[in-house]
């Protein structure tokens, strides 16, 4: 039976999450700047409390972003290097995305706006649309642009859920630049492990493993910021939901 363990850490949640014998175990924490500090005993620990040691993982997932880049860089060194230590396979999601997945999950969402926070005025931004297989799938690809510029694909009917920080960043500007009332976004504002783990087993499935050393977090950004000071109070479990 597969056994995945899998890490996000691209925004302010950093999320453990284990999946052995048809069981989901986790840990969840909204807690900024202390990514480095939870995401390696937070895993050591899942393992020691399933009775598992690393080599008997099938992969390593990471939330590969776009996001905040320490915490991209975090969750893929973690990722790396377990795999590498033990010779398994790597597989990178992306962040976006296992927000929308979130979004069909607790809303029913079939079409999906995922705007997030990118901090200096921008956002990261992608659209997806729920199939038959109840997985996200991307309408073009994730963006890093001014709100003004987020849109919502041509041809693809709605209605349009919108979830993730921006829209509480910049509810004004958004709403004028897709039409989509602000007040009608909702969570997941961060990425939950079972979203997390949905999309890693539909990965496996599909055999979308990688080499640890060829996968690298998605930046979109390549300019560094020195960030403002995060107003939310470090919680842990399911605080964000």
């Amino acid at each position: 039976m597969t056994t995945l363990l899998a890490l996000e850490t691209a925004t302010e949640a950093c999320v453990c999450a284990l999946y052995h014998q048809g069981r989901l175990s986790y840990r969840e924490h909204l807690a900024p700047r202390r990514h480095g500090e939870l995401l390696l005993p937070d895993a050591q620990k899942l393992l020691a409390e399933a009775g598992l040691h690393p080599q008997q993982l099938d992969a390593v997932t990471f939330g590969c972003g776009p996001g905040a880049f320490t915490g991209l860089r975090i969750a893929a060194g973690v990722a790396q290097g377990i795999a590498l230590a033990h010779d398994l396979p790597v597989i990178p999601l992306s962040t976006l995305a296992i927000l929308a997945a979130g979004a069909h999950r607790r809303l029913g969402a079939r079409r999906i706006l995922v705007v997030q926070d990118a901090r200096m005025g921008e956002v990261y931004w992608g659209s997806y649309r729920i199939d038959d297989d109840g997985l996200p799938h991307p309408l073009g690809t994730e963006r890093l642009d001014a709100p003004q510029a987020v849109r919502l694909p041509d041809n693809e009917p709605g209605p349009w859920h919108t979830v993730g920080s921006g829209w509480r960043a910049h509810p004004r500007l958004l709403a004028e630049a897709t039409g989509l009332p602000a007040e009608h976004a909702r969570a997941p504002w961060y990425p939950c492990s079972e979203d997390l783990i949905t999309l890693t087993l539909a990965a496996h499935a599909r055999g979308d493993l990688h080499p640890a050393e060829a996968v690298q977090p998605v930046y979109l950004r390549y300019r560094v910021a020195t960030p403002s000071p995060s107003p939310h109070p470090s919680s842990s479990r399911r605080g964000w939901r």
